[in-house]
């Protein structure tokens, strides 16, 4: 069965993604926590912290949040998708407008990836 697939980014230096080629926008897969329960918790948890955040869709193997940027209150999404059979979440963050944002989207990545590491040990 072939992994799931996130929507591809744009290539422009607004975004990031752990399912790109392109080695300047790629960041590393986060590893799952005890099982799919607590990994989608833990993720949900971390993004309930995050100001100017809404999860705006849910299904069983992902979760498409909408993150309003802090000065222009330009939207960027941002989604996970929970693969089970390599126990990783993979994930992508983008602009929806512009073409480069200051490095917002890898920075807020960053973030969300080292407070979800240190809740799951």
């Amino acid at each position: 069965m072939a992994t799931k697939s996130l929507k591809p980014i744009k290539g422009t230096p607004n975004a990031v993604s752990t399912q790109t080629s392109n080695e300047a926008l790629k960041m590393e897969p986060l590893p799952y926590g005890r099982d799919r329960a607590e990994t989608v918790g833990a993720i949900k948890m971390v993004m309930g912290q995050l100001p100017r955040t809404e999860l705006i869709d849910e299904t069983e193997e992902s979760l498409h949040y909408v993150v309003a940027t802090k000065v222009m209150r330009f939207k960027d999404d941002v989604e996970f998708l929970f693969d089970d059979e390599t126990r990783q979440i993979e994930f992508r963050s983008a602009s929806r407008v512009g073409y480069s944002d200051f490095n917002v989207n890898r920075k807020r990545m960053e973030d969300v990836s080292e407070r979800y590491r240190r809740l799951i040990k």
